[in-house]
């Protein structure tokens, strides 16, 4: 499939087949096709006279702009909802996104308190998910293809799993594991995605694509060097190239397989990019990029602040989200806003100090009173011991309020255990 494209919109990571148009001084011939490698390329064709390119769509690691794509009717909508790298493409993308918003939202915190047997079940079901994710990873750094099958399994099964019971798997995502933070990142990003993608209200098929853009979208690290990613002092310059290069990675490697979309190739290229030019790989800007790739960038920035990794300890959810609304210059402030509003001022799984001197763990969210989530107490804090398990509404009760958010480490609890052992009852 093919484009033709001015060469103002030509951008590195397209595959140039041939020149299209020339200034009738110009005298050049494309030598042969190829990727474009760096903006030095462009400035050269420029140079040279060239007004419009032949791109090939399919071998290109970038979107193509869509008004420049000829599609048939049926193709078209399909087109428009998954690429936006215009200010035009861009609104015909958020009107299609859009579209579903007027349905009631929920936030992630809404549902019903998880039973011990459903917290069990989801548990194992997310522990095998895990370790099936971490094979196919393992075989990846082995040098084996991405099994797209199985990762597209594992997706549809957070999907499902996020539908039944979206606080179960919010929880899950507070689950500490050392042993590999690119395999669980993946794994988070995915019930952020769909726990957010849902809340806005998305039709089920785009909730799925984006899933499944979250769950690939990191996949390029497999092939960046094992000694820079366990590094636990700051990258080098050249390391840190290195490491950026991971997104044109994750694309070559997913951009072939059968069942990836424009939408997901979208999210995957640009979750780095910022509003203000300041992101990677190509420093685009607010009006080139389309309303999921900004959702990607919030996603994957709060999943990544609040897991710990190699050179950087994790910090509290409340801190993350504090950190995306003070970088308005980079992130969607409405998409933030609606971020907060969806997994709470207080996400399920976070630790709070209340002010009857006891440790609460946020079980769920209350709509109508942010700052009043459902509670289950275990800790006196007072009297450095354990309590018997209880539940409470913070939204019924004037008595007892949030005094702060509480790092696990402050009173020497493990989170992972704490999650385990107070669920499983």
């Amino acid at each position: 499939m093919h484009a033709t494209i001015p060469i103002s919109e030509l951008v590195p990571g397209m595959f140039v087949d041939s020149v299209h148009k020339l200034k009738s001084d110009a005298d050049i011939k494309l030598k042969s096709r190829g990727m474009v490698r760096n903006s030095a390329i462009i400035t050269q064709l420029e140079a040279d006279g060239v007004l419009e390119l032949n791109i090939d769509i399919t071998q290109s690691q970038v979107p193509v702009p869509e008004r420049f794509i000829k599609t048939d009717a049926a193709n078209s909508t399909i087109t428009q909802s998954a690429q936006a790298k215009s200010a035009s493409s861009t609104e015909a993308q958020d009107s299609a996104v859009e579209q579903d918003t007027d349905a009631q939202l929920t936030s992630a915190g809404a549902s019903a308190l998880p039973t011990a047997e459903v917290f069990s079940a989801a548990l194992n079901q997310f522990e095998m998910q895990n370790k099936k994710l971490q094979l196919i990873y393992g075989n990846i750094l082995g040098g084996e293809a991405l099994q797209m099958h199985l990762v597209n399994d594992i997706s549809k099964e957070i999907v499902s799993s996020v539908t039944q019971n979206s606080n179960v798997m919010a929880i899950l995502t507070r689950l500490k594991d050392k042993r590999g933070f690119s395999w669980r990142h993946m794994i988070n990003c995915t019930i952020l995605m769909t726990i957010f993608a849902k809340y806005l209200g998305l039709k089920p098929h785009v909730v799925e694509q984006m899933a499944m853009a979250a769950m690939l979208h990191d996949i390029g690290r497999s092939k960046v060097p094992q000694s820079i990613q366990e590094k636990t002092t700051p990258l080098s310059d050249n390391e840190t190239r290195h490491m950026q290069r991971h997104v044109a990675y994750s694309v070559a490697m997913v951009k072939e397989e059968k069942g990836i979309t424009p939408l997901m190739i979208d999210m995957i290229v640009n979750h780095h990019e910022r509003l203000d030019g300041s992101g990677f790989p190509r420093g685009l800007e607010q009006d080139k990029l389309s309303k999921a790739a900004r959702v990607m960038a919030i996603v994957d920035t709060y999943a990544t602040l609040t897991t710990d990794q190699p050179s950087m300890k994790a910090i509290e959810p409340v801190h993350a989200l504090r950190f995306l609304l003070s970088n308005k210059t980079q992130f969607d402030a409405v998409l933030v806003q609606k971020f907060i509003k969806c997994i709470g001022i207080h996400p399920v799984g976070t630790l709070v100090k209340l002010t009857n001197d006891r440790l609460g763990l946020v079980m769920s969210g209350n709509e109508g009173s942010p700052t009043s989530p459902i509670v289950r107490v275990f800790y006196n804090v007072k009297h450095m011991h354990q309590i018997t398990l209880k539940d409470i509404d913070l939204s019924a009760t004037n008595d007892i309020k949030i005094v702060s958010n509480v790092r696990p480490i402050d009173y020497q609890i493990n989170l992972s255990r704490l999650l385990q052992e107070n669920l499983l009852v």
